[in-house]
């Protein structure tokens, strides 16, 4: 193959090539956005007998932030612990940490084991909250009853 020759060039000639491309701007550094503050919000807590998921959203219900046990690394039946329940409810406060919620109201649906225990991580965390209210669906007749059995 040979030897690769490696051409040297002057100061003065990089000079002349960076006044050519002149024209053509750097790349500014990219601007962070600031997360805006909002006053109220809402806490979604959906609890079920597998998982826990929580999700955050101002009061026109744009979400902010979600998580759900899954998405921490928790796996099986451990899902579903009131343990893994505060966990989810410390990394969504961390994702809306620059948002800084004055007060909240708490909806939570479910019958999971992890209701209270999320409840109380957001109180714990020095969260406003104005209302917790259940939203749990409940049937107002049931389901249609099996046919009459004949024998």
């Amino acid at each position: 193959m040979g030897k690769k020759k490696i051409k040297k060039e002057t100061e003065e000639e990089l000079l002349k090539e960076s006044e050519k491309a002149g024209k053509i701007k750097a790349p500014e550094s990219a601007t962070v956005k600031v997360g805006h503050q909002i006053a109220r919000g809402r806490i979604y807590i959906q609890v079920s007998y597998n998982n826990t998921f929580i999700t955050v959203s101002d009061e026109k219900g744009n979400v902010l932030a979600w998580s759900s046990a899954g998405s921490l690394g928790f796996k099986g039946p451990k899902k579903a612990t009131p343990y893994a329940a505060s966990k989810v409810a410390e990394a969504v406060l961390e994702k809306t940490k620059k948002t800084g919620f004055g007060e909240v109201e708490i909806f939570v649906r479910g019958i999971g084991s992890g209701r209270e225990s999320a409840v109380r991580s957001f109180a714990s965390h020095g969260l406003n909250i104005v209302s917790i209210k259940d939203v749990t669906p409940i049937p107002h007749n049931g389901p249609r009853p099996k046919k009459v059995r004949r024998v």
